[in-house]
């Protein structure tokens, strides 16, 4: 399944998903039955006799999931199929996705760029780096338990913090050195405190994002914090606060990655 549909537009809906079923000369009835089954499935159930170009974005590609899903294959190859959709739309089919796997139990491949979409959809993950894994694991782990910097900064921001990669919502701000200790947070306690001015504060719905600078080595750094904690702390461009990291990664020594 690709990016882009590579939907048949002269034909409906019915016609595509069935058209895998067609060539293999599958008999009329099992064609019949096997399409409402999978068109029901995917929630195209009433769009049979549409053809792709009355369908949105999001509903080309499910029926051409359905397509890939109708010959019954063994694994299912996915090419950053929700990559040409927008961010609100690839959120909800994921969601459905990964209801859809759980329900037809066919092993998948996803290839993604969006690591969101990764950690929220897979399994187990592999993350290459020009041709090579770095890392396969289950989201948490790798997520938690890095190999090495370039698995860290692919999944997910991070922030560099006296010369250490810390995740930006590890990171706790205070308006003076003590509170920006964190006692009962397990405060990474090797990376101290750091003295920083606030360059921009950015408020991104439920939490936000406050840009900084290493006032010692004059380093930018992102820490998210929670809009509770923004307003408690009433930041403004240009202030001097204290961050400290509640948790450094658990990075591994390096270990010789995998070539494909």
């Amino acid at each position: 399944m690709f990016q882009h549909y590579a939907a048949f537009k002269h034909m409906t809906v019915r016609d595509n998903v069935a058209f895998g079923l067609k060539i293999r000369k599958r008999p009329k009835p099992e064609i019949d039955k096997k399409v409402n089954e999978l068109l029901e499935i995917v929630g195209l159930d009433g769009f049979q006799h549409r053809y792709p170009a009355q369908l949105s974005g999001g509903q080309r590609q499910r029926m051409a999931l359905a397509r890939a899903l109708a010959v019954d294959p063994k694994v299912l190859l996915l090419d950053e199929p929700f990559g040409a959709l927008d961010a609100k739309v690839r959120t909800d089919l994921r969601t459905w996705l990964r209801r859809l796997h759980d329900e037809v139990h066919v092993t998948t491949v996803l290839v993604t760029h969006d690591q969101e979409e990764a950690l929220d959809v897979a399994d187990r993950i592999a993350v290459l780096n020009k041709g090579r894994i770095e890392q396969i694991g289950e989201p948490a782990d790798l997520y938690d338990r890095p190999r090495n910097d370039f698995v860290m900064s692919f999944l997910g921001s991070v922030a560099k913090l006296n010369g250490q990669l810390v995740r930006p919502h590890d990171i706790r701000l205070g308006r003076d050195p003590d509170l920006a200790l964190a006692q009962q947070a397990g405060t990474a306690e090797s990376l101290g405190v750091t003295r920083a001015t606030v360059e921009r504060v950015v408020h991104l719905g439920f939490e936000v994002r406050v840009d900084l600078r290493n006032e010692a080595t004059g380093e930018p750094f992102s820490a998210q914090v929670t809009r509770g904690d923004s307003a408690a702390l009433g930041l403004r461009e240009g202030e001097t606060v204290y961050a400290r990291a509640t948790r450094a990664p658990e990075l591994p020594e390096a270990e010789v990655p995998v070539s494909l």
